[in-house]
């Protein structure tokens, strides 16, 4: 696969056959100074209205939840996906991202803020007639009503469109008739407005909007939750529920455009959530460390402490470089569209479906990144990691949701392949000419140049070798299992696992040029370490996927072959991974927390 020319910005899933220019890749220097403005006052809010109510919001105070969203929407703060005409103060996709990730701190209250925000009110935006936008919007964004999201059932979880509430119309066409259950709804304690999903004539799943006053509707006791105690989930039934047939949300039967649609946004702001986890959990894993003395000393003095430390903030590290990335793709291609004549809402919704194949991985990578981080803060903590006196054990209780959170994380892994071969399909990116290509190469001797002579010249020649290696493996598998490869699960998410790791690992890259680029290379030796830690032990990780997938379907010569390529596509000089740790560790014990943040 020849490198071509480097683009500013590559189409979704275009990440496996092309490179991006580093000048466009996102870094925290680009915010604007209003952009900042924003966020302090977000920062602030934060700081000095929820975090002091930190442990009574976690005792499921409603009550408190409610008045600090109400709070919120004075100062402004639930209105930034939305426009001033519906009463909002909207900002750009890499804002609300960064909001996204800053209210994570607060644990339990991120997830009622973000239920209300995101997959409450996002399908009356984008989907709502002007009369349900201005109906709802308004008092929603004012933090004066409150909403929720109905999708889940007992029987449908993953298979969303097996949903059994239905909804029937009234023989004078004026009202539809609902009937039937939802569970897990976050927010569903106190909400007035729900997006809830129904089938119409038994087949047609459509959305609703339903209020919480009317005849019929009811709520299940709280649920008794392994974590996020402090956020509200319920049962809700719908019992001869009369809705206004005004209240049809988008089009009859198209209710899975809305579900599926919103997911996708959904993924990438937990990839953002998750993050700010993540960043809160090292740093207190730092400042145990720091603290706590064993045989005279500072742990944090003892090297597998520092291996521990570093490699929390490598993968968290490489995981927010590849959020950055995708969020400013999304917010380019918004802008474009917007250009073009688009809608908002077809702008941003149309955004967010180009991109869809990096929100699934997104949502897999950091919500296993939080675990991995959660996991290694309470191994620190050692005895107190267990104890409800320290922080680690509500951070570990917590972040096991967010695998389930947004369809599964096998669901996404299997999603994201999906995807990716009806992309090619439908002609969107040409995956078949680099996969001929890389297959006439697998039988000819390997090009013995010079490589790469540029900043990480070496692991760039990595990542190009991986994207030949993916294309080699998955090539070969479609070519012989064809349709069968649906029925293989296994097969696909060790496929998605190994463009997981060709994402991280260039995005990685590409936050290290960029820094560069601004700072200067004084700046980023502790970022180059980063980097080559985590693609050395990617490479690794990827040998295992693309093997496993080899040997699950190929025999003979067609498996010793595809054997030698993925040797040779993945063979790497080690690093000493000891001491780049350590130096990541010693700069971060010496500034007492992540001090990555660029």
């Amino acid at each position: 696969m020849e490198t071509k020319e480097l683009k500013q910005v590559l189409n979704g899933g275009e990440f496996l056959v092309n490179e991006a220019d580093p000048q466009y890749m996102f870094i925290m220097d680009d915010m604007t100074e209003e952009q900042n403005m924003v966020l302090n006052m977000v920062r602030e809010y934060i700081d000095k209205e929820v975090l002091p109510h930190a442990a009574q919001i976690e005792k499921l105070d409603i009550e408190l939840t409610k008045n600090l969203l109400r709070k919120a929407g004075e100062l402004g703060i639930l209105g930034t996906s939305f426009p001033e005409e519906y009463g909002g103060f909207m900002q750009d996709f890499e804002t609300n991202m960064a909001i996204t990730e800053y209210f994570s701190k607060t644990r339990s209250f991120s997830l009622s803020y973000g239920a209300h925000t995101g997959i409450g009110m996002l399908p009356i935006l984008y989907f709502g007639t002007e009369e349900q936008k201005q109906k709802y919007l308004p008092s929603l964004v004012a933090g004066e009503k409150f909403a929720a999201y109905c999708l889940t059932e007992p029987g449908s979880g993953s298979d969303a469109l097996a949903a059994k509430t239905k909804a029937i119309l009234s023989e004078d066409g004026k009202h539809y008739v609902l009937d039937g259950q939802k569970m897990w709804i976050t927010n569903a304690g106190f909400a007035d407005v729900f997006v809830v999903f129904a089938q119409i004539d038994g087949d047609k799943f459509t959305g609703f909007i339903v209020e919480r006053t009317w005849d019929g509707v009811s709520f299940g006791a709280e649920e008794a939750k392994m974590g996020i105690k402090g956020s509200s989930t319920r049962q809700v039934f719908f019992e001869n529920v009369k809705v206004p047939a005004e209240n049809v949300l988008g089009e009859i039967g198209k209710g899975h455009k809305i579900a599926f649609n919103i997911l996708n946004i959904g993924r990438i702001k937990l990839a953002a959530g998750v993050l700010g986890g993540s960043k809160l959990i090292i740093d207190h894993s730092i400042q145990y460390a720091n603290e706590r003395k064993q045989f005279g000393v500072a742990i944090s003095s003892f090297g597998a402490i520092k291996h521990k430390l570093a490699e929390q903030a490598i993968r968290t590290w490489a995981t927010e470089a590849a959020m950055h990335r995708a969020s400013r793709a999304i917010d380019h291609e918004e802008k474009r569209l917007k250009d073009s004549g688009k809608t908002l809402a077809e702008s941003l919704l149309g955004a967010a479906e180009e991109y869809a194949i990096e929100c699934a991985l997104l949502k897999v990578m950091g919500s296993e990144c939080l675990d991995f981080v959660a996991d290694e803060g309470v191994q620190i903590y050692g005895g107190m990691g267990y104890s409800e006196e320290a922080p680690m054990a509500g951070a570990y209780r917590d972040s096991r949701i967010n695998r389930i959170f947004e369809g599964t994380n096998e669901i996404n892994r299997m999603l994201s392949v999906d995807m990716l071969l009806k992309k090619a399909m439908r002609g969107q990116i040409d995956l078949m000419s680099p996969a001929m290509a890389i297959q006439k190469e697998m039988t000819s001797m390997p090009a013995f140049g010079a490589g790469d002579t540029g900043l990480l010249g070496t692991e760039m020649d990595y990542v190009r070798n991986m994207k030949k290696c993916f294309l080699a493996v998955a090539g070969l598998t479609v070519q012989n299992l064809m349709m069968e490869l649906q029925k293989e699960q296994e097969i696909l998410m060790n496929l998605s696992d190994m463009m997981s790791e060709i994402y991280l690992c260039e995005s990685a890259i590409l936050r290290t040029k960029k820094l560069a680029i601004v700072k200067g290379e004084g700046f980023i030796g502790d970022r180059i370490a980063m980097t080559q830690v985590f693609i050395n032990d990617s490479i690794e990780r990827m040998a295992v996927s693309a093997k496993n997938v080899a040997a699950a379907w190929a025999e003979g010569d067609t498996l010793r072959m595809l054997m030698l390529a993925i040797k040779r596509y993945t063979k790497h000089e080690f690093v000493n991974t000891k001491n780049l740790r350590r130096q990541v560790a010693d700069t971060m014990l010496a500034a007492g927390c992540f001090c990555f943040n660029d």
